[in-house]
């Protein structure tokens, strides 16, 4: 039998069942347009995650603690001192211990209620302390007023710089520079408020920034020097692309002569770049993506199982047409190929469907806002060649055994059949 009686004859095979048929590759349309589509979106939130990560700069390096040191805090709550402090961040800023460093801006946070005075707005807040060039090296922009000073540092000045939405929970669309607004029933002095960063992996919006001296000493109420004041980040730029490496291995060095470390002792801290950053993310997102698609791959395999369902029931209702067949001078091999290709013209059709399905999904909810997030969709040939490709070989697979039951069927037998 050449291919083309072979394709047609399995084809008109299958339109005598419309209805049976158009069940069947329902099956295989919507596991095929769920891989297509939950493909789409996870290749979506990888590149926007990456995009915004690079977003803040390619020379962008920071300091946390070590995942261990993290590990104790969140899992056995060890309050033990921070590993990270000011004095680290003094001896990073010097331009003798780290040359290929550039601007230096340590975090500390805090949290407790927020009260504007003026319109009596009460909200809870998690807010940063830090330094004057903390604005630069988080690549933020103010809309109005200013950003926190050297002198403010060093004053322990109650002065207090807003996140755009901040402002407007606390003020409306009131300017709020010269006013007042009370953090932890202490009085603040509003200087500025910030640009919004909607749409960015670090986004200060719902938060408000202080001096690092007056988030230590006045808000979390903590004593010692100022070269003491724990820090849970610092963040630091290298002075040109080309000398991320340099600034990176300064850095580790700086940190573990300030920390007394022996050279058999692990780092109690984490330098990590932009790159690494993405690498991980990269990494992280790739066994995302692979479990998003073997979930969806589930769907596939169901409707694979109900292309062998099908083809076992046609088998037992075409046994006589199958021992005629036989009788005028088919081979086993003639049934056991129109069976396979008709179980492969199913998954093919409900395969091209599919891809085709899934993609229009795709494009369709590309932009649109779920609980508060923006769907960024992206669909790649790859995907749906290879979701095209599967759905085939399924068809193969689930389609072998009712072929290989109806070829080796005996004539007599069959010509019996009633």
């Amino acid at each position: 039998m050449d291919l083309i009686t072979l394709i047609t004859t399995s084809f008109n095979s299958l339109m005598v069942n419309k209805l049976r048929a158009i069940l069947t590759l329902l099956g295989l349309i919507i596991g095929v347009s769920s891989v297509i589509t939950m493909m789409a979106v996870g290749r979506g939130a990888q590149v926007a995650v990456t995009q915004q990560i690079q977003g803040l700069g390619s020379n962008f390096l920071s300091i946390t603690p070590s995942l261990e040191q993290l590990g104790r805090r969140f899992f056995f709550n060890d309050n033990s001192e921070n590993p990270l402090n000011m004095s680290d961040y003094y001896l990073l800023d010097d331009q003798i211990f780290a040359p290929n460093i550039g601007l230096v801006a340590p975090e500390n946070s805090f949290s407790g209620a927020v009260l504007s005075t003026y319109s009596g707005e009460n909200t809870f807040i998690n807010g940063i302390g830090t330094v004057s060039s903390y604005l630069t090296v988080r690549n933020l922009e103010l809309s109005f007023g200013r950003f926190i000073s050297p002198s403010d540092v060093i004053n322990i000045s109650n002065v207090v710089v807003l996140g755009s939405e901040t402002s407007k929970i606390l003020f409306n669309e009131r300017n709020p520079i010269d006013a007042e607004i009370k953090i932890l029933n202490r009085k603040f002095t509003v200087i500025g408020v910030l640009e919004s960063q909607e749409g960015t992996l670090f986004n200060p919006d719902n938060t408000l920034i202080v001096p690092i001296t007056t988030a230590h000493y006045r808000l979390n109420r903590g004593s010692g020097l100022s070269n003491s004041i724990p820090v849970n980040a610092i963040h630091f730029l290298a002075i040109d692309k080309g000398s991320v490496s340099d600034a990176k291995e300064q850095a580790n060095m700086v940190m573990r002569l300030n920390h007394k470390l022996q050279e058999n002792e692990e780092n109690d801290f984490m330098v990590s770049s932009q790159q690494d950053t993405v690498e991980t993310l990269e990494g992280t997102e790739s066994t995302f993506l692979i479990l998003l698609g073997s979930i969806a791959s589930i769907s596939l395999i169901v409707g694979g199982i109900g292309v062998m369902n099908i083809m076992l029931v046609s088998v037992t209702e075409r046994t006589r047409e199958i021992g005629i067949r036989r009788a005028v001078g088919a081979r086993r091999k003639d049934i056991l190929l129109q069976f396979v290709t008709e179980a492969v013209i199913m998954t093919f059709g409900g395969g091209i469907i599919g891809v085709v399905t899934g993609s229009i999904i795709a494009i369709l909810i590309d932009g649109t806002i779920i609980s508060g997030e923006i769907v960024n969709t992206i669909l790649e040939p790859f995907t749906g060649l290879l979701a095209l490709g599967v759905s085939v070989l399924i068809g193969m697979f689930f389609g072998i055994y009712p072929a290989l039951r109806a070829s080796t069927l005996s004539p007599i037998e069959a010509l019996k059949y009633d």
